[in-house]
């Protein structure tokens, strides 16, 4: 059973290895002045690495039913740091497009330990256990975009590869001590460990649920953070990436409704603060479309959008892994694969409508799927699982 100790160092370990994917975001205004291309060609890199990560879920944390686990974490945070130093090295754009790939799919480490914090928690602990992980992944998606513009207007985007790699190097110490094995019970081949995940899609409604949702609210908030620096950079608030980073403190308070989420989704009914959680972005996103020059308003906002999204997230995480314990690492997959090709939808389309229409066209496209995320929401509450 783990100790309150123990959460804290998953948390803490998933939090700046998750980092990795999103460093790059306040850097797309520095890479296209190094390249000479445009901030939104440029941006390709976020939905690149993104792209990456969902294939990495895709096709390595299954192996955490197979294998054991803590040996798995250990050799893709290696990878992982490989990944990083290509990309600090590239010399062309297509090197570091190249590389964001490789950095999105060697960064699923976090995808890998909660799996093994939800079967060495006690079902009544589970939920929390999760949130208070949760909690540190959030902050280190937050944290990485103020670390990450503070560090390239400082030395330069480059900079925060190395800085990355150094980080995951210190971590693979600090795991290989602390973090308990743990070893799984599927003993059959790769090729059957694929083809089980189908089954599940099939039969496992709630699955099914939770990851067409999850699609749509990761596709949010990854629109979100990836048009917003473009937002930021252009008038009236022509902002620096040092700037720009530190936006990402305001999402902070996210983190802080992630335990408490995890907490409401162990009681009979999770299903609830899904809604929650679209109300929430709702509102957020017209506090960006009334934004104008009332930064307060934007602010606001960010909390508001980073916290409906942890009410969407952990709830969705904690029931799935309530469904079949023995196959959480694959039902985890389908889960966060699904969650990150939304991502890499999201960024996309945040990208294009900013290039089509500017801020309003993008808070009309958010408002639509947010829309259609609630509709979907209403059918599987009408359905009898």
């Amino acid at each position: 059973m783990l100790k309150r100790a123990d959460i804290i160092l998953m948390a803490f370990c998933t939090g700046l290895i998750v980092a990795n994917i999103y460093y790059c975001q306040p850097l797309v205004i520095l890479v296209a002045e190094d390249f000479k291309l445009t901030e939104s060609y440029a941006g390709r890199i976020t939905y690149l690495t993104q792209i990456g990560y969902a294939l990495g879920l895709f096709l390595l944390v299954p192996l955490g039913d197979m294998f054991e686990r803590k040996k798995q974490i250990l050799v893709i945070t290696g990878l992982a740091i490989l990944a990083l130093l290509a990309a600090a090295l590239s010399r062309t754009f297509f090197l570091l497009e190249i590389a964001s790939i490789l950095i999105g799919a060697c960064s699923i480490v976090p995808q890998l330990i909660l799996p093994l914090a939800a079967n060495l928690s006690s079902d009544e602990n589970r939920g929390a256990n999760i949130g208070m992980i949760m909690s540190g992944l959030l902050v280190g998606i937050l944290a990485s975009r103020a670390v990450s513009g503070s560090i390239g207007f400082w030395l330069g985007w480059r900079a925060m590869y190395y800085i990355a790699a150094g980080i995951c190097a210190l971590l693979i110490v600090l795991m290989a001590k602390r973090f308990p094995q743990s070893y799984p019970g599927f003993k059959g081949s790769y090729k059957e460990l694929m083809t089980s995940m189908f089954s599940y899609i099939k039969t496992q409604a709630v699955l099914r649920e939770t990851s067409v949702i999850n699609f749509l609210a990761f596709a949010i908030i990854s629109a979100f953070w990836t048009t917003m620096v473009l937002f930021l950079a252009n008038p009236p608030f022509s902002y620096q990436t040092l700037q720009i980073g530190l936006f990402g403190i305001a999402g902070a308070a996210g983190a802080l409704a992630a335990p408490l989420v995890g907490k409401l989704s162990d009681g009979n009914n999770p299903r609830k603060n899904l809604m929650i959680g679209f109300i929430l972005q709702i509102v957020s996103v017209g506090l960006f479309y009334f934004t104008g020059s009332h930064l307060y308003l934007f602010i606001i906002g960010i909390v508001l959008i980073d916290i409906g999204q942890q009410a969407i997230h952990v709830t969705n995480q904690t029931r799935i892994y309530t469904l079949i314990p023995e196959a959480r690492n694959r039902l985890n997959t389908i889960f966060m694969s699904v969650s990150f090709i939304g991502a890499s939808c999201g960024s996309a389309l945040g990208l294009y409508l900013w290039d089509k229409g500017g801020w309003n066209l993008f808070c009309y496209g958010m408002t639509g799927i947010i829309v259609l995320n609630s509709l979907i929401y209403k059918f599987y509450g009408n359905k009898k699982f």
